[in-house]
This record gives C-alpha cells, structure tokens and sequence, in this order.
C-alpha cells in the first residue's frame, strides 16, 4: 500500500479563488516511489463559494465546519488525516516544484528531526517573488533555537511556519495549532521546537501570496493588545513544554533555553 503525506489546507470564501494555483503546485510535485499525498481542504464556515474551485480528483478531500480561524480548520481536518506527515499549504500559496520530496528525504532519514521547514519567497501581485532576509544556513534547528531567535527579533521566527511539514503523531500530541485568532500557526511551531529538532530547507519550498484580502494584512491582526496576548500565550506555551522536559524523540534531554 503507498505511504501517504496528508497536505492541509484551510480556506474561507475570500481566498477560494486562489486553490486553482494551489492545487497545480500539489499536482506538479513528484514523490518518491511508494509514496501519494492526499489533500484535506477545510473551509472555516459555510458558504457556497469554495466548492466551485476544487478540483475533481480522488485525492482531494473537502468538509465545511463552524469558523473558528484557519488553526481550527486546520485541526478538525486532522480526524481525515492518515499520512505519516502533514503538510501545511494555505488556500492562497503555491509549493516549488520537489518541495514535498525535500521534506520527505530529511524526515525520513532521520528519525530524530520532528518537522522541516523551507525557504519561503514573497509571491507579490505582478507575479514577481521576494526573498526574506536572514534566513538561517541548510540543516538542523535545534531545540529551543526558534524561541531564541523570535524573542531576540521582534517576534519574528527564522523560519516560516506556512512552509511546515511535520510528523503526525507530534503534531497530535501537541493538540494541533494554537487556539488563537492569528500566530495559530507561530505557537505550533514554537511548540514544536520546544520538543523536538527541526530541518530547514535552503532551497525555497513555497511562494507566500501577499494581496489585499488576506487575514495578516487586516488591522485587526497588528491590534496591539491582542497581538501581546497572542505572543504572551504562544511563549508561555512553550516556555511550559521545555520546562516539563518533555521530548521527541523520547529520552531526548532537556532543552537549552
């Protein structure tokens, strides 16, 4: 039977329109032989405006629910999930071409690495693409390095959580993403890197959309006292996990902090 990477999207009327080009990137990746993907979409709510944008194919899975924000959308869709890795793709970003095999090769050769992350391009309006500055050297994150580095850097992690693929049973054990309006996905990661090492991908693995609908360009999520509370939440989440020395994989000593 193939081995299967489940890739999770969550999406609202606003951004359907964009899972055409989603979808494209998901069919222009090539596995490995043995391994498939299938793809969750979740809609936060609903409405009659997603279905029209999905395509017809056996691999592609698409519920509705109550909205909650993208990181209950995202979880819910874990109850369909049966690959050994999820893969994080929001409704309106694309992956690179090989960007699941790359995730693939360092998961599976080292049981040690809970999750990777890539190299993450700005993919602006006229269709060009922009890079982020400081992006970390290929290779391990080790525990407790993404804390460090985002309470040093304005809140601001080293790696991008939209490129996030990560080891199921982790990702379950952690409870999913955050149950925050914005940053569910900023928590997780933290989260994650409390517990376990990480990989990052030099070479980019995903084109970030900017446009005008989408939820981090709303002035509600720079609000500053809900965005303190959201980091306040997401640090002390992970402050926590290192503190009870929990680890994955088991028997890992304690994180540095």
């Amino acid at each position: 039977m193939p081995r299967r990477v489940t890739v999770v999207t969550a999406v609202h009327a606003p951004s359907a329109r964009f899972l055409p080009d989603a979808y494209e990137s998901l069919r222009e990746q090539r596995l490995p032989d043995g391994w498939e993907w299938q793809w969750l979409v979740q809609e936060d709510g609903h409405s009659d405006g997603v279905r029209p944008y999905l395509p017809d194919d056996a691999r592609v899975s698409f519920r509705q629910g109550r909205p909650g924000g993208p990181g209950v959308a995202r979880t819910i869709a874990l109850a369909r999930a049966d690959g050994a890795y999820v893969k994080v793709l929001d409704a309106d970003d694309r992956l690179t071409p090989g960007a699941l095999a790359r995730d693939l090769a360092v998961l599976e050769a080292d049981r040690t690495i809970g999750w990777t992350t890539s190299r993450t391009l700005d993919l602006l309006p006229d269709g060009s693409t922009a890079g982020f500055p400081g992006d970390p050297d290929e290779g391990p994150v080790e525990r407790g390095a993404v804390l460090r580095h985002w309470k040093e850097h304005g809140f601001r992690a080293q790696v991008h959580p939209a490129s996030l693929c990560v080891r199921r049973d982790l990702l379950t054990a952690l409870g999913g993403w955050m149950a925050l309006p914005a940053s569910e996905d900023t928590g997780l990661l933290l989260a994650l890197n409390a517990v376990s090492r990480g990989w990052f991908t030099g070479e980019a693995g995903l084109l970030y959309r900017k446009w005008e609908g989408q939820v981090t360009g709303q002035a509600a999520h720079t609000d500053p006292a809900e965005r303190n509370a959201r980091m306040a939440v997401a640090e002390a989440r992970a402050r926590a996990l290192a503190d009870l020395g929990w680890a994955f994989p088991a028997g890992d000593p304690p994180a540095g902090r």
